[in-house]
């Protein structure tokens, strides 16, 4: 089964969002709700898609659309 193609920078986009917020795995997934950084870890290293709940949550804390997470086409801001 492969990824789908359009969302092959998810992962990416992810690390420069956490990073740009000098967020570590641990810290993000705290602030989202999460109890460890491993789901995260596998979706910043493209091993897991992410789910549409995740997505979003991602989208409203880092204040990117969901359009600019998802498809690949679509840069991130500059500014944070």
């Amino acid at each position: 089964m492969s990824k789908d193609p359009n969302i092959q920078r998810f992962g990416e986009k992810l690390r420069t969002l956490r990073t740009r917020q000098g967020l570590t795995l641990k810290e993000m997934a705290g602030r989202l709700g999460y109890t460890a950084h491993g789901y995260i870890s596998e979706i910043e290293s493209g091993k897991k898609l992410p789910t549409a709940e995740f997505t979003l949550k991602v989208a409203d804390f880092f204040r990117v659309t969901t359009d600019q997470l998802l498809r690949d086409e679509l840069e991130l801001d500059d500014a944070d």
